[in-house]
């Protein structure tokens, strides 16, 4: 078995921006399994499964997935209690 690496969640920015339409590596998330509160940018990143994969940097639980489809992509949110996203 290989072991992934990860990244911290800006290097997902440009996949975040695909999704939300704005930045939103400096917005809030919370964990559905632990409640810590997160910003996108802190959260942990895998980007070498099939899909990209973010994770709570707290206790690990996958929060989201994104996959690439042919016909765009496809998002998952797996463990996400809420999303804050503030006014700039």
């Amino acid at each position: 078995m290989t072991e992934q690496t990860h990244l911290d969640g800006n290097a997902l920015g440009g996949l975040l921006l695909d999704v939300f339409g704005r930045e939103m590596t400096d917005q809030s998330g919370c964990c559905g399994e632990c409640g810590a509160v997160s910003a996108f940018g802190s959260m942990i990143a895998f980007r070498d499964a099939p899909g990209d994969v973010m994770r709570c940097p707290a206790c690990g639980t996958v929060l989201a997935v994104v996959v690439r489809l042919p016909t765009g992509l496809r998002v998952t949110f797996e463990s996400i209690r809420w999303i804050e996203v503030r006014d700039v």
